[in-house]
């Protein structure tokens, strides 16, 4: 039997529950690339007919995690950015996301600047899943019509996360669902 959305989201969290740092978040990333190698699923909620946008799957009322479906009609790539004091998990859906994890090479004690320099990147395919931790920074770049489904500690929408210039420098605050 194939694994679906509602067996995901039960152990999700169990997985949070028994623990809430890297290593449930660990076994949630390789649990979603189970779910990701459910055909069905992924036409059910990132097929060419679902609309185009950001759509909230699950969000749960206790632990606050949300499972996110990023059904995109154009290319995109975004500058660096965190999720502030959240954790995220990227799930390729359909075609790929190129991934770009940022180290930076200041002190960090400036707000307002940054100085970044490319760490690891590698590109997500169908079916495969990379975590990003508390303040990690990374950058996104897809093609038109790329599908991926994104998991989140806490909505994003909530909390205070950045991007950064890369030709400036400067720190800029995310606004609310601002889709990276």
């Amino acid at each position: 039997m194939a694994y679906e959305l509602n067996q995901f989201i039960a152990d999700c969290r169990a997985f949070l529950k028994a623990d809430p740092g890297p290593k449930g978040r660990e076994k949630v990333r390789a649990h979603l690339e189970q779910l990701l190698n459910n055909k069905d699923f992924v036409e059910k909620y990132c097929g060419d007919d679902i609309e185009r946008g950001l759509n909230v799957l699950y969000e749960d009322p206790e632990l606050k995690f949300q499972i996110l479906a990023h059904i995109n009609d154009k290319a995109r790539v975004s500058p660096p950015h965190d999720h502030g004091e959240s954790w995220a998990i990227y799930g390729q859906a359909k075609l790929w996301t190129d991934m770009t994890e940022w180290k930076r090479d200041d002190d960090g004690k400036d707000p307002k600047h940054a100085k970044l320099s490319p760490e690891k990147k590698y590109r997500l395919m169908p079916g495969q899943a990379g975590i990003y931790q508390d303040g990690a920074i990374h950058s996104i770049d897809y093609p038109d019509k790329s599908r991926f489904v994104r998991v989140t500690g806490t909505n994003l929408d909530n909390i205070t996360r950045i991007r950064v210039d890369l030709k400036t420098g400067e720190v800029h605050q995310m606004t609310p669902q601002q889709a990276t």
